[in-house]
């Protein structure tokens, strides 16, 4: 989605797609200053079981704005974005972060496991992709 387009968010899906009530709600009782963060729409998807994907939709099409990846990519105040690239990276990591591109990139459920396997925050895995310069790229909730 451009710049030209935010604030538009439900014309990324098709129109006669409906939202789940359930997830509306649970979402609704989240927004806190006309947003919702990123780690409440995953608290979501884990109270509710079910996809990010479906979150990101009902999120969408509530025209609510995501705040605060938990990759640190988005959402931040002033400077949008808060990862800064990490001083090194171990050759361990930088493997499994290569191994698991896709298009040259690395999507962000790969971040998170990766975080996971290597006992590190998701944070710490944009830092090191910062520092390896490869770009993150397919939100689980559909952000980018």
């Amino acid at each position: 989605m451009t710049r030209k387009d935010k604030g538009h968010y439900a014309k990324k899906h098709p129109s006669d797609r409906k939202i789940d009530r359930t997830v509306a709600e649970a979402v609704k009782e989240r927004i806190l200053e006309g947003k919702i963060s990123c780690a409440a729409a995953f608290q979501i998807v884990s109270d509710l079981k079910v996809s990010p994907a479906e979150v990101g939709f009902t999120i969408d099409c509530l025209e609510i704005p995501i705040t605060g990846c938990q990759l640190g990519l988005f959402g931040y105040n002033p400077q949008k974005k808060t990862v800064k690239p990490a001083d090194s990276v171990s050759s361990t990591l930088e493997e499994a972060i290569r191994q698991a591109l896709v298009w040259d990139r690395l999507p962000c459920v790969a971040a998170w496991e990766i975080g996971e396997r290597f006992g590190l925050g998701k944070m710490e895995v944009t830092s090191a992709c910062e520092a390896l310069k490869v770009k993150i790229s397919s939100c689980q909730l559909g952000t980018f």
